[in-house]
């Protein structure tokens, strides 16, 4: 598997955890030959065993990019200046809220309505593995231990912003909430770490053979599926909140099965207390015509 490793010059925090791939002791990046948006392009050499126990290089190929474009506005890969095609595409970036509270968190992408004002386009969703989701999750909490107790809160978004045109399964892993965090070495480090991890995990989860989900209510970081990623068997590829259900339709239902790469979605998956009853009649309607069962949060807890 190809895994692309996207950075950007213009975000403090891509650039922070970019700089921990390049420096870590645990791994190496060698630099190619070609480059990339006219930048440095590297791929990863060497991992230590001490570090993970799965040597990735032997099965993967994993490249580090950087570009100058904005990463929810990236539309253009620039293929043609590659040797390969990504099979799956990792985006290092910034996370930003008005809670501004410290958090490494992990989503993709997707506009569920019409607003595109970060990136995107209307009612269009971007192709996601469930597998890779849960993975990058469990990685960025396993990481995350290295940090302060506390310090940090470890979070799955619901599909939000751009990009969302590319055909290749893509998850943000992000560092926020504001400068002093998106500067912040050690927690950029945990970063890094994590993303490198992730590729190792990812074969470790695919072996579990999950059962694959896709969720709706809630809020905007989920918490009641990503206590089902911690908990349970389920790995979920795109989470609709409860502030678009009623915007949803059969076709963007049929996105979100259609743009779930793992091609096996089990069940509809609901956050009934995250739903309200005109929510719940919505959605009766619009999944009756697809032979997938409707599951609650709850019934998967022991």
């Amino acid at each position: 598997m190809n895994f692309l490793i996207i950075s950007s010059t213009e975000d403090i925090a891509s650039m922070n955890i970019r700089d921990k791939f390049l420096t870590s002791k645990s791994y190496t990046f060698k630099k190619l030959s070609n480059k990339w948006y006219k930048h440095d392009f590297y791929e990863l050499n060497k991992v230590d065993r001490n570090f993970i126990k799965e040597d990735i290089t032997a099965n993967n190929k994993v490249y580090l990019g950087l570009t100058d474009e904005g990463l929810i506005f990236l539309y253009d890969l620039k293929l043609e200046e590659l040797d390969f095609n990504p099979d799956f595409l990792i985006f290092a970036s910034r996370h930003a809220s008005k809670s501004a509270r410290p958090a490494l968190l992990i989503h993709t992408t997707g506009n569920w309505g019409e607003e595109t004002s970060f990136g995107g386009n209307s009612n269009e969703i971007a192709y996601s593995s469930a597998i890779l989701l849960k993975a990058g999750f469990l990685s960025l909490l396993e990481s995350s231990r290295e940090l302060e107790e506390g310090k940090f809160s470890i979070d799955m978004e619901v599909n939000h912003h751009g990009p969302t045109n590319h055909s290749i399964p893509l998850v943000f892993m992000e560092l926020g909430s504001i400068k002093a965090e998106w500067n912040d070495q050690e927690a950029g480090k945990v970063v890094a770490d994590a993303i490198i991890k992730t590729i190792e995990k990812y074969w470790i989860v695919k072996r579990e053979d999950p059962i694959i989900g896709l969720g709706f209510g809630g809020t905007h970081y989920s918490p009641k599926f990503k206590k089902l990623i911690i908990n349970t068997n389920i790995a979920i590829a795109h989470i609709c909140p409860k502030y678009f259900v009623q915007e949803l339709n059969e076709e963007m239902i049929k996105q979100m099965i259609d743009k779930t790469i793992e091609n096996s979605v089990r069940f509809f998956i609901f956050d009934w207390k995250g739903l309200n009853s005109a929510d719940k009649s919505h959605l009766s309607q619009i999944l009756k015509g697809f032979n997938i069962e409707i599951k609650r949060t709850k019934e998967f807890q022991n």
